[in-house]
């Protein structure tokens, strides 16, 4: 089986600059493990996996995140990636607002919408610490 896998310069308009990450788009979910190697094997410092169509009521698409080689073996809920995610799969479903699932082991609810050349990302917050830096 073949896989569609790209690797793109993030956050510039030349090749060669920027941030460098693999994108590897899957047509049903994979084993954690196998997607660890080939986030390994592909030697940048992000691997995303399309980030697939979700089958769970209440998510249009789910997403996992890697990038072992800044010691990141998950990320475990990512904005940076559904900024990519969203113009994605707009084009592929015709729509421009989601609720995306972040499958990691802790997990993420990404609200994402699409407006023009901008992408804006929603979620909740909890707070869960409270300090105090002097």
């Amino acid at each position: 089986m073949s896989l569609a896998i790209y690797q793109v310069d993030a956050f510039t308009d030349k090749p060669f600059t920027g941030n460098p990450a693999a994108v590897c788009v899957l047509s049903a979910p994979r084993e954690e493990g196998w997607m660890q190697q080939v986030a390994m094997e592909m030697n940048v410092s992000e691997t995303a996996f399309v980030t697939c169509l979700s089958d769970s009521p209440g998510f249009d698409f789910v997403s996992r995140f890697f990038a072992p080689a800044s010691g990141v073996n998950e990320d475990p809920a990512t904005g940076s990636s559904h900024c990519c995610l969203g113009p994605f799969w707009a084009k592929h479903l015709n729509k421009t607002e989601f609720v995306a699932h972040q499958a990691s082991a802790r997990g993420g609810v990404i609200k994402v919408r699409v407006e023009g050349d901008r992408v804006k990302l929603i979620g909740q917050a909890v707070t869960v610490l409270r300090g105090e830096l002097v």
